[in-house]
Order: C-alpha cells, then sequence, then structure tokens
C-alpha cells in the first residue's frame, strides 16, 4: 500500500467516527429539545383542562340558577292568574250593584 492510500484510509475513518460522534451528540440534542417541547405541551393541555373544567362548574352553576328562577317564575305566573281571579271577580262584583 502506498502513502496515499493509507491516508485515504485514515481520513475516510476519520470521518465516519466524526460523523457518528457527531450524529449521537445531535440526537442527544435532539431528544432533549423533543422532551422541553412535549412537556410545554403537556403543560398547556394541563392549563386547558383546567379552563375547561373551571368552564362546566360555572354552566353547572348557571344551570341550577336558570332551574331556580324558572321555578320562581312559575310560581309567580300563578300568584298573578290567581290575582287577575281575583280582579275579575271584584270588578263583576262592583258592576252588578
Amino acid at each position: 500500500m502506498t502513502a496515499e492510500a493509507i491516508i485515504g484510509i485514515i481520513v475516510g475513518v476519520g470521518g465516519l467516527v466524526f460523523g457518528i460522534v457527531t450524529f449521537f451528540r445531535n440526537k442527544k440534542s435532539d431528544d432533549s429539545s423533543e422532551g422541553r417541547k412535549d412537556g410545554t405541551i403537556l403543560t398547556e393541555l394541563g392549563y386547558i383542562k383546567s379552563g375547561v373544567d373551571d368552564i362546566k362548574r360555572k354552566q353547572e352553576k348557571q344551570d341550577e340558577q336558570n332551574l331556580k328562577f324558572a321555578e320562581r317564575l312559575t310560581s309567580v305566573e300563578a300568584s298573578a292568574k290567581q290575582a287577575h281571579k281575583r280582579l275579575d271577580a271584584m270588578e263583576g262584583k262592583t258592576e252588578r250593584k
């Protein structure tokens, strides 16, 4: 073998080793970066879930309040109906006299 062939082999092997080392170093860096991204996404999803849960609780309270208002309205309507009947009866008695 000639000196040129030996130098060529050494350079080729050195380039291969350098490429492998760089690949693993970048892979570790990429994994770390991807882990941070995943952690950020999971944290944001947690905040969103918490916000949705708060909205659901508020909606349930609003539904309960609306039900109470509907019950009160029904009661007021029944009372008004009775009052109108009494007024009509009173008007009928006064008109006859």
